[in-house]
């Protein structure tokens, strides 16, 4: 009997034999990445109902070598939940701890399990009157862990920041198949290495997360959403500062959409309608959270419009008028990556530059891909307020998308991440390395940050059991120090 034949018989003894799926139309949901750029195998994907299966789960693994890659609502972008093509790696999915443990209103924190989906944890806040403020596209079906394990960002990091500025406490299983019971709930707590914040954004390569403590913030008593128009990013950074003078912490969105952007939704979605008759260079997409009246928010709002359309920095706005409108205007940003994939195959780019830059970076890598690649058009939108920009090419029209892809994806993602390196950002601002940028990672690294990441790997999981080929490159041999 092999090791893999050993180790599933042994799971479907610890977890009954209904929640080891071998089967391959079982299996194959598990080994397809959202996206469908990566297809894996697995020996079997496994459907723990709790934080001790799990630890028996990983000390079986470890006693069989079997590698093992968590999922959890298997949203991600970077193919960091998505087994090797070699049917020897073992999935295991979150997706049966699904429980919320505790919500506590006067610490304002909330316990959930791994499994939990986004909008179910939203849902229990608002009963709770509380806020739960990571707002995703995926929230339907993204699960807690998944946001945790690839610090996801969204829509809110301007104002409450990324899913890891969200948590005070971690419930993790360790390659060792031990259980670490960090759910403290404590906003300080100063007692040596925070091990909390190693584990959010390691994508299972560390260890698995299986519960966490989530804080939780005053339901806002009045939102104001407005979409205004504007010459260029430059303008949106002046509007940005504006914004942020007048506001304050009641500035909780600020959304950056370019032109095309726009009439690709328009395209695809003609019923979300573009509120301005004529096209802008950019739009943005702006809400204001106040916690005292409507009335307050909008008289903040048409005092910052009426600085901004004085100074020339707007060119147009329109204000919500109802909670219908307000969803349609967010449902005009939300379709973007939805009408992109109407389009065609295209080359994303998640990535992450100092606020004060993206007017010239946006300027600079957009005139160099243009040249490059002659008709390429430009899906420029994302997060401004916390400097991510998803910095998107679309083929020429008429050039078969495949081609394209096949031709420029890799010289045109060099060009980017080139630029990227030269102005000090970040080629993965929310979606996390995965699989899909391990690589380009590991070079615009300095070789001292690659050290210490291989030396966290090899301390936490030296035999590369965990999530192995994600997040960092090693392979289970000692990190030796250069000679002097």
């Amino acid at each position: 009997m092999t090791a893999s034949h050993a180790f599933v018989d042994a799971c479907a003894g610890l977890l009954g034999a209904s929640h080891v799926l071998t089967d391959a139309h079982d299996t194959e949901p598990y080994l397809v990445d959202w996206r469908k750029r990566y297809r894996g195998s697995a020996c079997a994907v496994l459907l723990p109902a709790d934080t001790e299966q799990v630890a028996a789960i990983v000390r079986l693994a470890r006693g069989h070598r079997i590698a093992i890659v968590p999922q959890g609502g298997n949203t991600g972008l970077a193919g960091g939940a998505t087994p090797d093509a070699s049917g020897a790696q073992a999935v295991i999915s979150l997706k049966r701890l699904n429980r919320v443990r505790d919500i506590d209103p006067h610490n304002n924190t909330i316990t959930v399990e791994a499994g939990v989906v986004l909008a179910e944890l939203q849902a229990r806040a608002e009963s709770a009157q509380r806020l739960f403020p990571l707002r995703l596209a995926a929230e339907g079906s993204c699960t807690i862990g998944g946001n945790l394990s690839t610090n996801a960002g969204g829509t809110g990091v301007l104002r409450y920041g990324n899913t890891r500025e969200l948590c005070v406490g971690l419930e993790v299983v360790t390659a060792q198949g031990e259980i670490w019971d960090g759910l403290r709930g404590l906003r300080k707590d100063n007692t040596g290495y925070d091990l909390r914040d190693l584990f959010i954004g390691a994508e299972g390569t560390l260890g698995i997360i299986t519960a966490a403590v989530m804080k939780l913030h005053p339901a806002p008593v009045a939102k104001v959403t407005a979409l205004t128009g504007l010459a260029s990013p430059h303008a949106a950074l002046d509007f940005l500062s504006m914004a942020q003078h007048h506001a304050a912490a009641l500035l909780t969105g600020f959304e950056l959409m370019s032109e095309f952007s726009m009439r690709l939704v328009g395209r695809h979605f003609p019923q979300l309608h573009y509120p301005f008759g004529q096209p802008h260079a950019q739009t943005v997409l702006l809400e204001l959270s106040d916690s005292e009246s409507d009335e307050h928010a909008r008289a903040l709002f048409e005092r910052l419009m009426e600085e901004a359309l004085e100074k020339g920095i707007v060119e147009d706005a329109v204000v919500a008028e109802n909670l219908a409108q307000s969803q349609a205007f967010w449902d005009l940003r939300e379709h973007i990556p939805l009408a992109q994939a109407e389009e065609g195959l295209n080359i994303k780019h998640d990535i992450a530059v100092p606020i004060s830059s993206i007017g010239r970076f946006i300027d600079e890598t957009d005139a160099i891909i243009a040249k490059a690649v002659p008709g390429v058009r430009m899906v420029t939108f994302g997060h401004l307020g916390d400097g991510n920009l998803h910095h998107n090419v679309q083929a020429p029209e008429g050039l078969d998308a495949k081609q394209f892809l096949a031709e420029f994806q890799t010289p045109i993602n060099e060009l980017v991440y080139d630029q990227v390196h030269r102005h000090r950002g970040s080629i993965s601002a929310e979606h996390g390395l995965g699989q899909l940028k391990v690589d380009e990672a590991m070079h615009y690294k300095s070789p001292v940050e690659v050290r210490l990441m291989q030396s966290i790997k090899a301390a936490l999981d030296p035999d590369n059991l965990m999530n192995p080929g994600k997040v960092v490159r090693w392979n289970a041999t000692p990190v030796k120090e250069n000679a002097t």
